[in-house]
């Protein structure tokens, strides 16, 4: 029995029993109640619905449709177009040194730039080649293994190639990256710039083969510790001499990479993640037109660091310009690392402002940072618009940000015009738009391949040598734009595996077409020559400028071909630490109907050109002003 608690009263059990029995009776009848009132309300409810009355069906009439016109678009399929590798048969013996031998430290992952450029001004283009070391300074057998050098390879003009370096002034041996070509000082002979781990390199080109190094009279060699990659000649503030931009990688050193437990699968040692190691701000140049140069980057807005930290944010590694907006100053794309992307709008008073992720360009389509690379930018659709593409790290798609008009704000449509899903899988370095088969619509190629010689040990999906991916631009009518060539149209040998990194194209036979050059890393390089043989017409467009830079670097050209309009721009500056020609050539297809040729010099005033023959080069140099457009 419970004890009574001695703060509450005690109640007799009789009391209990009783108010008990009273509620039983008042439940009881309240259930009677409310029986009666549910069938009094369901009598109700019934009456209503007999008396109402029922309304009356709506009429149906059916409606005419209109006539709905079908696109047919028919199934696209790549042409036939063969690429060869004349490496051998040209005259080309470069093998890409990196001093790779056990240590593994990032630097040896990076592979070297390539160029091509008319040095000797005889009207084909020759090839530059940047190399790195065969051992680290520090090994001990550095000294018995020699030195690697940069090699210079000139052409006859039918495509076969003479190694002139030795005593060119260009075989030095340092750990090289990029290289940049320019004539920075308008004499009419294009000069060389190298970045590198450690110092870079200037190089005045004195004639008859002979280069000369002024990095120390032009001011810019940079800091011994800085890391340079990206570069690039411009005129950004239409002076009519080249600027030059360099972008830096990482703050590394030997003991800040080899203290980090970097580990694949099984215990073994890896390269290091770009993540482990801060950022590093870039070098710009302003040419000041007496052979020197004033670094700016700072109070030319350049410099980005981490809002939260203040840590220099940029991991650079891909370069290219273009005026996005159109407002006759030219912009620079920086394809960063790991963390986001920039876009540098050249505000025309001397100074640039960051946009990329106001633009769009900064991330994936999920606000997330990739591993950029290699980058171009050029005007791929037949008319205003226009495609940025990076090339992104392994398991992540290459972009394709693309903007209409003069509005600089991109969307990624890299899955709709099926370049994403394709490039998914390699690891993509070099990569620029071209057109490879002479149509007049800009194709996209990349050279891939991984960082680890073992990586298919622990990934199987993925190897250290990978062929690289050509996209033929079918056009947009298409619900792919761009399908991904293979063997069976281009032949084994574009797509045979390699390390691949920096790449380039020109005319190297002075056949019309565009041949590709591929370097490597701690491999040789490979020249492929286009042998296409679909009778297509094209026209070649070699611009110089007078009141403009010499190499009209910046000029916009406009072809009205059949019409439809073609833009192209001066901006040799793309892929991946590399260099195109300067050329510009033109795809005109079967017809090659010109109807019109408008060049846009940098300083905004226009020339308009007769072009009176197809499967040329035309030579333009710019009008003193009173001929002009």
């Amino acid at each position: 029995m419970t004890q009574p608690s001695p703060d509450r009263p005690v109640v007799a059990e009789e009391e209990i029993c009783g108010v008990e029995q009273d509620d039983a009776v008042i439940g009881r009848a309240l259930r009677r109640s409310l029986v009666v009132f549910v069938a009094l309300a369901g009598a109700v409810a019934a009456v209503a619905y007999w008396a109402w009355p029922t309304p009356a069906s709506p009429v149906i009439r059916e409606t005419q449709l209109a006539k709905v016109q079908t696109r047919e678009t028919g199934a696209a399929t790549a042409p036939q177009v063969k690429f060869t590798d004349v490496t051998a048969a040209a005259g080309i013996r470069f093998v890409h040194e990196n001093a790779a031998h056990g240590e593994k430290l990032l630097p040896e992952t990076m592979g070297g730039g390539c160029a091509f450029f008319d040095f000797d001004n005889d009207g084909d283009q020759d090839i530059l080649l940047v190399n790195s070391l065969r051992r680290w300074p520090w090994d001990e057998q550095a000294a018995a293994a020699g030195e690697a050098k940069t090699a210079l390879y000139q052409n006859d003009g039918a495509g076969n190639f003479t190694d002139v370096s030795e005593g060119s002034g260009l075989d030095v041996s340092l750990y090289g990256m990029g290289v940049a070509v320019g004539d920075y000082d308008n004499d009419g002979l294009v000069d060389v710039f190298l970045s590198a781990l450690g110092r870079n390199r200037l190089f005045h080109n004195a004639g008859d083969g002979k280069f000369v190094d002024v990095t120390d009279k032009a001011g810019v060699g940079g800091e011994e510790s800085s890391w340079s990659t990206c570069c690039g000649w411009l005129d950004y503030d239409n002076d009519g001499d080249l600027d030059l931009f360099v972008g830096n990688y990482l703050e590394w050193s030997r003991d800040m990479d080899a203290g980090q437990d970097f580990q694949l699968t099984g215990g073994e040692r890896a390269y290091g993640r770009p993540q482990n190691f801060e950022g590093a701000l870039p070098y710009f140049y302003r040419n000041e037109g007496d052979g020197r140069f004033t670094e700016i980057a700072e109070q030319a807005g350049l410099h980005i660091r981490n809002p939260a930290t203040g840590v220099p944010m940029a991991k650079s590694l891909g370069l290219a310009f273009a005026d996005v907006d159109r407002d006759g100053c030219i912009d620079m794309i920086v394809a960063n690392d790991t963390v986001q992307n920039f876009l540098f709008r050249n505000k025309g008073d001397g100074s640039f402002e960051e946009i990329g992720a106001v633009a769009g360009i900064a991330f994936d389509m999920s606000g997330n940072a990739r591993g950029a690379m290699g980058i171009d930018v050029a005007r791929f659709r037949e008319g205003d618009a226009l495609g940025i593409a990076i090339a992104n790290f392994a398991n992540e798609m290459t972009a394709l940000y693309v903007a209409y008009g003069d509005r600089p704000q991109f969307m990624d449509e890299a899955i709709a015009t099926g370049i994403g899903p394709c490039s998914r899988s390699q690891l993509k370095f070099g990569l620029f738009f071209w057109d490879y088969d002479l149509d007049g619509r800009l194709d996209l190629f990349t050279a891939n391949g991984h960082l680890e010689r073992d990586i298919n040990r622990v990934q199987p999906s993925q190897h250290y040598q990978q062929p690289p991916h050509l996209f033929w631009n079918c056009g947009p009518q298409h619900d792919t734009e761009f399908l991904e060539v293979t063997e069976a149209e281009c032949g084994p040998d574009l797509f045979a595996p390699m390390v691949g990194r920096g790449a380039a194209y020109a005319d190297i036979d002075d056949d019309g077409d565009l041949d590709l050059l591929v370097a490597g890393v701690g491999e040789p390089a490979r020249l492929l020559r286009n042998d296409q043989d679909l009778g297509r017409k094209w026209l070649r467009i070699k611009l110089t400028g007078t009141r403009s830079n010499r190499d009209a670097i910046g000029a916009i050209v406009e072809l009205q071909v059949n019409g439809k309009k073609l833009i192209r721009q001066v901006a040799p500056t793309r892929s991946y630490i590399s260099q195109v020609e300067l050329p510009l050539t033109f795809g005109l297809g079967a017809d090659g109907n010109v109807q019109s040729c408008r060049v846009t010099w940098p300083d905004g005033s226009q020339q308009d050109v007769n072009v009176n023959g197809r499967g040329s080069v035309i030579e333009v140099v710019e009008s003193t002003g009173q001929d002009a457009a």
